[in-house]
C-alpha cells in the first residue's frame, strides 16, 4: 500500500503542479497517508453513520420535544 501511495504522490505532483518527484517532506506526507488509509480500511464494515445520532441531531430532537 505504501508504495502505491508513493507512486500516486509522484503522479499527482506531475499532474497538478508540473514538478518531478516530491521533496522529502512530500514523500513523508505520502507515507503518512498510507498509514491513515490502512486505519480507515480496518474500520470498513464496522461503523455505520446511523449507529448514533450526532450531538447536533440529538440537540435538535431534544429541542423539538421541549418546544411542544
Amino acid at each position: 500500500m505504501s508504495q502505491e501511495i508513493d507512486r500516486q504522490a509522484v503522479v499527482q505532483a506531475r499532474l497538478w503542479s508540473g514538478v518531478e518527484p516530491p521533496n522529502r517532506a512530500g514523500e513523508e506526507f505520502a507515507r503518512g497517508l498510507a498509514e491513515i488509509a490502512k486505519g480507515f480500511e480496518a474500520q470498513r464494515g464496522q461503523l455505520a453513520f446511523e449507529d448514533e445520532p450526532s450531538s447536533f441531531e440529538a440537540a435538535l430532537d431534544e429541542l423539538k420535544e421541549t418546544a411542544r
